[in-house]
């Protein structure tokens, strides 16, 4: 459990192998009350959050399967993220590392395993075993601003959860399915979908556990400015 915002933050990560423990309703409840304590453009608030367990979210990831293993990836309702092939340096870089640590160097599955590769990665339309599975849309009106919001408001349901003794993992894959997401939950026609949410309890026995991701130095992004260029 984390008892501050700097444990929470060193602590944070996307987990990707959860056990089955359910988490009561009354905590989902409170972390998105937390959640919701976060900044948006103007206080509008523009995030929407449908929450899965039980027999709804079997149902749901059933039919993600489905459309999954049939191939029916749906175009994105708006620029959300480049193409595999269109990510440019140095960000090609960084999601090239990601990749090797996760497949090759944590799952123990090399690069020419596409099989190995695809199953994990379908894992992903179970939300990797969490008890709890969200989808969070927000309102296409003011979408640049929206999206901005809905990151903040990402964040700190992550932050909420760990101070909880909880993991999330935040999950753009589900977009590529928005028709089957639509039909389950009734997604407003003018919200979009911006990514699904798992949440519960890390499964620390998982070779997943120990798996960590690396930041950049702040000397890599920070520019810190204290006089007047002559």
């Amino acid at each position: 459990m984390s008892t501050t915002v700097e444990d929470a933050l060193l602590t944070r990560r996307s987990c990707r192998a959860f056990r089955p423990d359910p988490v009561p309703r009354t905590e989902v409840e409170r972390l998105l009350a937390l959640a919701s304590r976060s900044a948006s453009n103007s206080n509008c608030q523009p995030w929407r959050v449908h929450v899965l367990t039980g027999a709804a979210k079997r149902a749901l990831t059933a039919d993600l399967l489905r459309a999954h293993d049939e191939g029916r990836r749906a175009a994105s309702e708006f620029g959300y993220q480049p193409g595999a092939g269109e990510w440019r340096e140095p960000f090609r870089s960084r999601r090239r590392r990601f990749g090797e640590g996760l497949y090759r160097d944590a799952l123990g599955i090399e690069p020419g395993d596409t099989a190995g590769r695809l199953a994990h990665h379908r894992r992903n339309y179970d939300f990797f075993g969490a008890p709890v599975g969200m989808v969070l849309t927000v309102s296409r009106l003011p979408l640049r601003g929206a999206l901005v919001d809905a990151g903040l408001f990402l964040q700190g349901l992550m932050l909420a959860a760990r101070g909880a003794g909880l993991h999330t993992c935040a999950q753009a894959s589900l977009i590529d399915f928005h028709p089957v997401l639509r039909r389950h939950l009734d997604v407003p026609a003018d919200h979009v979908v911006v990514c699904g949410i798992a949440l519960g309890y890390a499964d620390e026995d998982h070779r997943l556990g120990a798996h960590r991701t690396t930041r950049e130095p702040v000397s890599a992004f920070a520019t810190f400015h204290d006089r007047v260029a002559d």
